[in-house]
């Protein structure tokens, strides 16, 4: 599969054959919508679930990881998240990444355990979550973009560098390959579409 950040042109000279690219590309935006669907699974707007954490990464020694690579997360009440910390000298930086989430979350250390009350839906929350919705469809689109560009990055050199397809056949799949990308961005504005509306109307 050809990268983001330094195209295989290798793998498709490999093949000779430029439609593998388009099924490649076909998984390559489906992931992204795939990524944003689990992120706004993450935004529940009434019990606490752990999926409420998913999306947020810590930085723990040059390493960005989920927290539940760092603790373990809890449901003891309806309202009530705890994660306790393998590492108790992890709970600070946790907590700090949960605050800076934007998910309207407020931790509190206690003893070696952090605790989350999930806040009551209030309009300021509600409005809080729909922009966070929105900016992981972002995210995904952005996603969705950058490997359209790259390959039709692709297309180019296969037409000028190697001659493996024809200033035509390139014109064809950049058809198709635009036709993949607006599919995948009009997937991804209903999916926020439909969170944000299941958040405002709660």
């Amino acid at each position: 599969m050809f990268q983001d950040d330094g195209l295989r042109l290798e793998f498709l000279l490999m093949n000779e054959n430029p439609a593998e690219l388009l099924s490649d590309i076909k998984k390559r935006m489906d992931g992204a919508f795939s990524a944003c669907k689990h992120s706004l699974s993450g935004l529940r707007t009434g019990r606490a679930s752990s999926a409420l954490l998913d999306p947020i990464r810590v930085n723990i020694h040059n390493t960005s990881l989920p927290i539940n690579q760092l603790g373990t997360v809890n449901t003891p009440e309806s309202r009530l998240l705890t994660i306790k910390a393998w590492d108790k000298s992890n709970l600070r930086v946790i907590a700090n990444a949960i605050s800076n989430a934007g998910l309207g979350l407020n931790p509190m250390i206690d003893a070696d355990i952090i605790r989350i009350q999930i806040p009551d839906l209030s309009e300021e929350r509600r409005l809080e979550l729909a922009k966070k919705a929105k900016e992981y469809g972002e995210n995904a689109k952005v996603a969705v973009r950058n490997v359209r560009k790259d390959a039709m990055n692709i297309l180019k050199r296969m037409e000028k560098e190697v001659k493996l397809i024809s200033e035509d056949e390139r014109i064809k799949y950049e058809k198709d390959i635009q036709k993949l990308t607006d599919e995948s961005i009009l997937e991804i504005d209903t999916l926020v579409s439909q969170k944000s509306d299941s958040i405002l109307t709660i």
